[in-house]
């Protein structure tokens, strides 16, 4: 049984007790304590079950690599599930529940899936079993995946996340992911050259291993070395340490993400519970370590079965012993370090099983003088199957798994050997080589990540880098903090590593299987993926039914798609893959690494983006203004805009009357500073503009105004607006109220990805300026009251603009209309938009003025015959369905959408095209409604010759207007056809001309 031993325990406080519980029974434990390890303490063996057979799982890591003790924390408004036991930093009151079982976890009637049908559950079962007979996948297998897919259960979706989590930006010359003995090495170094260091580690202690595997560092014990040099760096200003702290990802351009747990370790502290860093950094040492690996062998899952190191860990680290008599299997010199430790603290070593011939060296040989049992060329052939070891059987290394001995004991200490921490290195494309004295893949630093500017920015440091002796892991250390440094822009240090001291290893031999020729009952017992439950005879039957490629066998087998992503299972499965192929593991390769390195939560990701900031709300200057003033709200995007402005007694409809009435005869304001505004600056700006509009741009005058469409690659019409030149290279692009945003990255990712040689800028400046349209026949007489800039038809034409001085204003005046009537568009600065709105009100009362919101706008606009994106365009229409073609330049040679305007399908005469339409009695034509013709479609319905895309009542005309696609239509002019109603109405519409109200534009240019 595990316990806890009465005096070790270098990181826990025993001076106070904690109370916390496991599937609500209440258990002991001391500050310092991981979840883990306090389970251990109260002999808490069984911590969960496995995925597909729900088989019994005990731990089996220390880290972040832990595959099995997956629980759910807390409850109600704080449950998390998936949460890591050996991460889980214990505090009072903590709840944990163990997952993935019914009706218990000791009772879990899942575990028939391993009793009865683990012979047909083999690899790619739901392949070949759950696509016959077709009728069966909707009714049977759909059902019973959905009901069986997922671990652990998913917080109530009605109540909402008590906690706060936050984001922040950081910026630093070198940064350095890993707090053990080579992260400080590294840091010491990078920061003696003066550059800004940021020093990061994943858990609440610094130090790495080194402090539990031992050695001494320049003369000193690990454990002081590591306090003596984290007081050095404490006291330097250029460095900052952050512990808790996980380095989650990197990415192109010096980009990392870092995951700092603030509160986790005390939920009494208050304050955001988790903070997502986004780091720019110049250089990212990854000093992240090295994982053992397991070994495989017929029941190396049963409760009891750990790594050796973390035996170690529990034992220095939290006082906890994992058993009263342990079996250590291993292939290298490293496990004899816990046999020792472990009979220090009193237990019990049955017999440490030496898979290498010729066995160990200097540590073999004191373990032996200890009294320990030592056999070489021997392996284990199983363990008995159960909640927790009792027996443990003992065969030949070289054999095919014929039981010789079994030996009594509680738990088993295996070590594979060492694999480096190569995640971070691999996010951002660094290259592996294999290491055949390690049997480990390592980086090459000859194909390093690569920013760009041609550099690489990314070193790796210590047992990251593949060395494992002490030594050699401080000296490589010392050199990756230079280097870095240096590629920082720092003057380059002399690396001057601490020096170090550790008892000699003989060289490893890889072993992938124990024994090395076990049959086929050893190998469908012997487990390569605990969570997922993927076995050696997995990926051989795999392997032979042509899943060559190692991302095939992943995803064919789920081995490494797990929640530790193949920490522990990867380089077993690619050496088992290598050696059913007849192949090298080299030549296998590896899958690939993605970010994040370790699970975050999703509160870090949002940050605060949540509840009413989750998708914030946009509002112009003059917001609070509308908003006193009856503005009835419309949400545009994320913008909200007055719909209309209500007076008292008035219906919505009766206020747009009013306002659109008002409008055409005396003074109307809108605010239209939600409209979108992207400045385009550059050299090559004008031959931007072309590629990116289907008229030309280029040409346009400065001073000069043009309305320009914008097509997708496809031909489809995306946005439409009025382009102002500026000067030689500046153009003003104004955009949809919702398009700013989205034409921006459209912009973007054109000028980043295809046309990258270009030289040219693009800023969204839509919320620098507030912009009001001033509208109707009395749009002069209001400015020209204000006074300042000379207004007039000669002095400001229609489609151009200037800049001046509005009632003591500094303003740019665009003389655009999309009204029909006299129209300026007059931009201000932000700050001075109410102001100035203020002014125009009061400058206008005599003037008949009145605001008007965004349905009168648009009955404006459609009297008038003019499109509005979204309304006449769904994402399939044209310019030439609108009567757009004169928009079309035939000057340049190319725009986006141009060829695809050729295809045949868009030049089809029968494609549905824009028209007026008049209900014959005057009432107004439901929005969207289908116009029906002739015949019946395959369906039996009616065939649908068109459709409304805008319809309003028009106060100014006293009847309905609508404008549609209709088939054919500017042909068929003055036809009758009809729109069924969801009313049970069928609309009677005449086609007209799109144009109801002055056509001939005679009141926008007077």
């Amino acid at each position: 049984m595990s316990t806890r031993l009465a005096k070790q325990g270098r990181l826990i406080d025993r001076t106070k007790q904690i109370v916390f519980t496991f599937n609500g029974r209440s258990m002991l434990g001391y500050p310092g304590d991981t979840l883990a390890s306090a389970l251990l303490a109260n002999d808490q063996m069984l911590v969960g079950r496995s995925f597909k057979y729900h088989r019994p799982r005990g731990l089996v890591a220390s880290g972040s690599e832990e595959p099995n003790a997956l629980v759910g924390l807390g409850a109600g408004e704080r449950f998390e599930p998936n949460q890591r036991a050996t991460t889980t930093e214990l505090f009072e009151g903590l709840a944990a529940q163990s997952q993935n079982h019914w009706p218990s976890l000791e009772f879990d009637v899942g575990i028939l899936n391993s009793k009865l049908f683990s012979r047909v559950l083999t690899a790619g079962f739901y392949y070949k079993m759950f696509i016959h007979p077709k009728p069966f996948w909707k009714h049977v297998y759909e059902p019973f995946i959905r009901q069986s897919a997922g671990l652990g259960k998913a917080p109530d979706k009605e109540l909402k996340d008590a906690d706060t989590y936050e984001h922040f930006y950081f910026f630093a010359d070198v940064v350095i992911v890993g707090g053990g003995v080579a992260g400080l090495q590294a840091a010491k170094t990078a920061a003696a050259s003066g550059a800004k260091v940021l020093l990061m580690e994943q858990n609440a202690h610094w130090g790495g291993r080194a402090p539990v595997d031992g050695g001494t560092i320049d003369g000193m014990e690990a454990e002081a070395w590591v306090t003596k040099t984290l007081d050095e760096l404490r006291a330097m200003e250029n460095v900052t340490l952050r512990d808790r702290m996980m380095g989650a990802g990197v990415y192109d351009h010096g980009y990392l993400l870092g995951y700092e747990r603030l509160t986790d370790h005390d939920p009494s502290k208050g304050g955001p519970r988790h903070r997502l860093w986004r780091i720019r950094t110049k250089q990212i040492i990854t000093a992240c370590g090295a994982i053992e690996r397991p070994l495989s062998f017929a029941g190396n899952d049963v409760p009891g079965v750990m790594l050796a190191s973390a035996m170690r860990d529990y034992v220095v680290n939290w006082g906890v012993t994992p058993g009263k008599r342990v079996v250590v299997a291993t292939n290298n010199d490293d496990a004899y370090r816990t046999a020792l430790i472990l009979q220090k603290a009193g237990v019990e070593i049955a017999c440490i099983l030496d898979a290498r011939r010729l066995g160990g060296g200097a540590l073999a040989a004191e373990a032996r003088a200890a009294g320990i049992r030592v056999e070489d060329g021997r392996a284990i052939a199983k363990v008995a199957d159960g909640k927790r070891v009792t027996k443990v059987a003992i065969c030949l290394q070289d054999g095919d798994g014929q039981s010789i001995e079994e030996i009594a004991a509680d738990a088993v200490a295996m070590s594979g050997g060492w694999s480096p921490v190569v995640h971070l290195w691999s996010h951002c494309g660094g290259k592996l080589t294999w290491d055949d004295t390690q049997a480990h893949f390592r980086p090459d630093p000859t194909r390093a990540p690569i920013s760009h500017d041609g550099k690489a920015f990314v070193v790796t440091a210590g047992t990251s880098s593949g060395p494992l002796e002490l030594s050699a892991v401080l000296t490589d250390a010392a050199q990756a903090g230079a280097t870095a440094a240096q590629g920082a822009g720092f003057p380059a240090q002399t690396a001057d590593p601490a020096s170090a001291e550790t008892m000699p290893e003989t060289p490893m031999e890889p072993v992938w299987l124990m024994p090395a020729n076990a049959d086929i009952q050893h190998r469908m017992k012997s487990w390569l993926d605990y969570q997922n439950d993927v076995k050696v005879s997995d990926v051989q039957l795999a392997a032979r039914e042509g899943f060559e490629s190692v991302e095939h066998t992943k995803r064919y087998t789920t081995l490494g798609m797990a929640t530790d992503q193949g920490k522990l299972s990867n380089i077993n499965g690619l050496a088992i893959l290598a050696d059913t192929l007849g192949s090298e593991i080299p030549q296998v390769g590896t899958t690939t690494f993605r970010p994040p390195y370790h699970p975050i939560s999703m509160g870090a990701i949002g940050g605060e983006a949540r509840g009413d900031v989750f998708q914030p709300l946009r509002k112009t200057p003059m917001y609070d203004w509308h908003d006193t003033n009856g503005a009835d709200w419309e949400p545009v995007g994320h913008w909200r805009r007055p719909f209309t402005f209500l007076r008292d007694g008035e219906t919505v409809q009766e206020a747009v009357n009013r306002e659109v009435k008002n409008t055409r005869e005396n003074l109307g304001l809108l605010d239209a500073s939600t409209l979108g505004k992207l400045v385009v600056k550059g050299p090559d700006a004008g031959k931007f503009l072309d590629m990116m509009y289907t008229n030309m741009m280029s040409n346009l005058k400065i001073g000069k105004c043009r309305y320009g469409l914008m097509c997708s690659e496809n031909g489809f019409l995306m946005d439409d607006g009025v382009v102002a030149r500026v000067d030689d290279d500046t153009w003003l692009c104004h955009t949809t109220t919702g398009g700013a945003d989205r034409i921006h990255a459209h912009m973007e990712e054109w000028l980043q990805t295809e046309w990258w040689d270009m030289q040219v800028y693009v800023a969204n400046v839509t919320e620098q300026f507030a912009q009001i349209a001033v509208v109707g026949p009395n749009a002069r007489k209001v400015l020209e009251k204000l006074g300042g800039m000379d207004v007039s038809k000669e002095a400001l034409p229609f489609m151009e603009w200037r800049d001046g001085d509005i009632g003591g204003f500094k303003a740019r005046a665009y003389r655009i209309s999309f009204s029909g009537e006299l129209s300026y568009e007059i931009a201000v600065a932000a700050s001075e938009g109410q102001a100035f709105w203020d002014a125009l009100m009061e400058a206008g009362k005599e003037f008949g003025v009145m605001p008007y919101g965004t349905e009168g706008l648009h009955i404006l606009r459609a009297e008038k015959g003019f499109i509005m994106i979204g309304d006449e365009t769904d994402g399939t229409v044209i310019p030439q369905d609108l009567g757009l073609n004169w928009a079309l330049s035939k000057k340049k040679d190319d725009y986006l959408g141009k060829r695809a305007h050729l295809r045949s399908h868009m030049a089809d005469p029968d494609r549905w095209k824009l028209v007026g339409l008049e209900t014959v009695d005057g009432s107004v034509l439901p929005d969207g409604a289908y116009a029906v013709g002739n015949g019946v479609n395959g369906n039996g319905q009616k065939n649908t010759i068109g459709r409304v895309t805008s319809t309003y009542f028009s106060s100014n005309l006293n009847r309905g207007i609508a404008m549609g696609l209709v088939k054919q239509g500017p042909k068929r002019m003055g036809e009758v056809i009809s729109f069924p109603g969801t009313d049970g109405k069928i609309y009677e519409a005449k086609i007209v001309d799109p144009v109801f109200y002055d056509k001939d534009g005679e009141k926008q240019n007077v």
